[in-house]
């Protein structure tokens, strides 16, 4: 799709992208206002996710039962089944190890985005200052949840899912309104 086909699709579709962005920015909202249940509505959509691959995988593993790996891929599947049991069955629990992902995530990117600044420092100038600042807040985002533990759990990943998705949406609606206001091309 070259550039004029993308800006007369969006220049068309401009209500849809601000429809999606408004319910974005609400949903972040509520997310935002009420964490916990979004923490467990992660959960609980995760434990779906895993749950019904799992599924799927068992009767593909058993559909090609022939295949080479049979027995991996028959564990895989099984493994997504008890993933899926086990985050809706127990959604807090699923949250607190979730919440210990997101913990490793953000050490792991905050030490690597430092690690990437430095090592380009001479070829981004001043800006790499900018990539150190995010490796640092990876860092601290980190600890403040990890010293928080078993608390955090509750609604840190139900916070963060909602501040994305009310960037998002700002992002959606910013979009759609200069889509909407853009010459036609």
């Amino acid at each position: 799709m070259s550039m004029i086909d993308a800006s007369k699709a969006l220049r068309q579709h401009w209500v849809a992208f601000l429809i999606e962005g408004i319910v974005l920015v609400i949903l972040g909202m509520a997310a935002i206002f009420v964490p916990v249940l979004a923490t467990l509505a992660v959960a609980i959509f995760l434990g779906w996710l895993f749950l019904i691959s799992g599924i799927v995988g068992l009767a593909a593993t058993f559909w090609m039962k022939h295949a080479p790996g049979f027995w991996w891929s028959l564990l895989s599947a099984v493994l997504g089944i008890v993933v899926g049991i086990i985050l809706i069955g127990w959604p807090v629990g699923g949250a607190v190890s979730l919440t210990l992902v997101l913990i490793a995530f953000f050490a792991v990117e905050g030490v690597l985005s430092i690690l990437f600044a430095l090592d380009h420092k001479r070829a981004l100038s001043g800006r790499w200052f900018w990539l150190v600042l995010n490796g640092v807040i990876d860092l601290v985002l980190a600890g403040v949840i990890f010293a928080g533990l078993p608390g955090t759990a509750v609604w840190a990943l139900g916070l963060l899912v909602g501040i994305d998705l009310v960037f998002g949406g700002v992002a959606l609606i910013g979009m759609a309104l200069h889509a909407k206001n853009a010459p036609a091309v």
